[in-house]
């Protein structure tokens, strides 16, 4: 494909996605605009309302500073009347990511990578500047740098994710090739970086997936609490629904959370606060429903529960052995040991980048910290994957990949020349 096209290609990518980002934003808030207001309402306020959240989806934080006619109306205290918002929600982030991911990958597969990354970044760039400087509010205000670089930077991440995947896969022709043929040349060594990025992957997606099924478990056990909480705030079908969809948008960052939950750290709701397997310590805690599916209470044997993150290392070691079994080149004890502690520091590294995505802040005084600590929560990971997925590549090899390795070497010294 000309690089010209993709080129266009990956910069209609970007515009498209920024563009379904901020629509999805756009669209329910012209609704509650309307329902609430009517059609006289003060139509200025909606775009730095929806330039501002998304921002916020993308990591950039949120300062609110509140006139002083609602804070004496509403009897806040005026040290309250100012804080930050920094807690993400995370289904725009994702949105963006896997987009941009996709972006990349046709941009790897046209031929020319490297130039449909750049197009498309700068692209988005472009957009978030012209985001940034339309969207300017009175009551919530945004660092201007901070958001232009954080989505442009979420999108980079993502293009480049796919595309260098692909052309890891299929060969790209450039430095990619380069790299991949060095790596093919180191002998036994040459499988380790592969192994471990197929292994870290396969370990994130069984632990993320595990976490999911964690809060629908937590759904169905503590619905009746949700249902409560959304009583108690005494809202109307338009409060309902927009509490609902900005329940929805921080779901992926509630799952972050219940994965530092089931690595055993488990996270904050405020400061001196901590839910994990070990123990709940919770004070006052916001009438947001969704916080309903928090546990008051937890037992030591909850603590059973860290077996999870050492099965998803366990499986991401049987993958790879198993690849390595069928393809009859299973390397030496070092390189399996080397494969497998790349991969839990790979994890732990996946797991550290889900904790700062998903903490921040989400109000003023005690709720300024909110969500998991990275650093216990990598180390927990880390171990935890280590041990799995050391287990499956050093353990003793069954006698059934035995016989296959003999059976394979028998057919290769089957096929050799009678005249060499």
């Amino acid at each position: 494909m000309p690089r010209v096209l993709i080129v266009l290609l990956a910069a209609v990518d970007a515009a498209v996605a920024a563009a379904v980002g901020l629509a999805l934003l756009l669209a329910p808030l012209t609704v509650a605009w309307i329902v609430a207001f009517g059609v006289d309402a003060d139509w200025g306020a909606l775009w730095p309302t929806t330039s501002t959240l998304w921002q916020l989806g993308h990591g950039v934080p949120v300062s609110l500073a509140l006139p002083d006619a609602v804070v004496r109306e509403v009897g806040i205290a005026p040290e309250a009347a100012s804080f930050v918002v920094s807690l993400a929600p995370l289904l725009f982030l994702a949105f963006t990511a896997i987009f941009a991911a996709r972006s990349g990958r046709r941009a790897a597969s046209a031929g020319s990578w490297p130039s449909g990354v750049v197009a498309g970044v700068l692209t988005f760039t472009a957009i978030s500047v012209l985001v940034v400087l339309t969207g300017v509010g009175a009551v919530a205000t945004t660092p201007w740098a901070l958001g232009v670089i954080f989505p442009a930077l979420t999108y980079l991440c993502g293009a480049l994710a796919g595309a260098v995947a692909t052309a890891w896969i299929d060969g790209d022709g450039g430095i990619v090739d380069a790299v991949h043929d060095r790596v093919d040349a180191a002998g036994d060594w040459a499988g380790v970086p592969g192994d471990a990025v197929r292994g870290a992957s396969a370990a994130l997606v069984a632990l993320v997936g595990s976490a999911a099924l964690a809060v629908a478990v937590a759904a169905l056990l503590r619905g009746g609490e949700v249902v409560a909480l959304f009583e108690a705030l005494r809202v109307d079908g338009l409060g309902v629904t927009a509490i609902s969809l900005g329940q929805l948008a921080y779901l992926p960052t509630l799952v972050c959370w219940a994965v530092a939950w089931l690595a055993g750290p488990g996270f904050a709701l405020g400061t001196g606060t901590a839910v994990s397997p070990a123990g709940t310590e919770l004070g006052v805690v916001p009438g947001i429903p969704m916080l309903g599916l928090l546990p008051e209470a937890t037992s030591p044997w909850m603590l059973v529960v860290v077996l999870i993150p050492i099965g998803a290392g366990a499986l991401a070691g049987w993958i790879i052995r198993s690849r390595q079994a069928s393809a009859g080149n299973e390397p030496d004890v070092l390189p399996q040991a080397t494969t497998a502690l790349a991969i839990a520091v790979l994890a732990a590294g996946g797991a550290a980048l889900l904790a700062v995505l998903s903490s921040g802040s989400i109000g003023p005084g005690r709720l300024a910290e909110v969500g998991p600590d990275a650093g216990p929560v990598a180390l927990a990971v880390g171990i935890e994957v280590l041990v799995g997925a050391g287990i499956l590549l050093l353990g003793p090899r069954h006698r059934d990949e035995l016989r296959a390795e003999e059976l394979l070497g028998a057919d290769e010294v089957g096929r050799e020349d009678p005249r060499g």
